[in-house]
């Protein structure tokens, strides 16, 4: 399958299209922004990350007429039975705030101990070639940590802050852009879904 040299991605978080961008463009690959085609964010309806991401990508390929690539991720802590999970980003309400769901996810699991604050992040790719794609790409990959109870770092988004790496001994918002590309689920992801564009296997 020849890769696309442009896709729009569906999503409307700078953060995302920064990382996005990081790992494609070695490949000569070019993510754009879902508002620069008039793109507007769907309701994810969907009970899975699976069904939201699908929900996006064919929303973009069909206002923007080009291939989407859309994401769907959050946090699933296994003390909450897997909340916020899908909620992850509005796990407080609206507006959106990172801040604020962080502070709720700090209450929820206040008197939780450290071996019980263990969670994953969890991303799922899906990468639509045209809005009536019947075979679209979809991966998903994960990644385990620990839930601290304040946060550490200035980097990243959403609960990286929170998110701490017992082999790194940092938190997500402490590594480096390249080592969270590396190592992360969204990064990881992006890796699998690679090499699922470029397997000749593909119709």
């Amino acid at each position: 399958m020849p890769l696309p040299r442009v896709c729009v991605l569906a999503s409307s978080n700078p953060g995302k299209l920064a990382e996005f961008n990081q790992l494609l463009s070695p490949l000569g690959l070019e993510a754009r922004a879902q508002a620069d085609f008039g793109v507007n964010d769907v309701d994810e309806t969907g009970l899975t990350f699976v069904e939201n991401a699908l929900l996006k990508a064919r929303e973009a390929s069909r206002v923007s007429g080009l291939p989407a690539l859309a994401d769907d991720s959050g946090l699933a802590v296994d003390a909450l039975q897997g909340r916020p999970g899908i909620h992850s980003a509005r796990y407080a309400g609206e507006p959106k705030s990172d801040a604020r769901n962080n502070a709720k996810l700090l209450e929820a699991l206040a008197g939780v101990p450290a071996a019980s604050r263990t969670a994953r992040y969890w991303c799922v790719l899906v990468l639509m070639r045209h809005a009536e794609d019947p075979v679209p790409l979809i991966v998903q990959r994960s990644w385990d940590g620990i839930i601290l109870d304040e946060p550490r770092g200035d980097g990243g988004f959403g609960y990286d802050p929170l998110f701490w790496l017992p082999d790194c001994a940092k938190t997500a918002a402490e590594l480096s852009a390249e080592e969270k590309n590396r190592l992360s689920h969204r990064g990881r992801a992006l890796r699998a879904l690679i090499d699922a564009m470029t397997s000749d296997s593909l119709p």
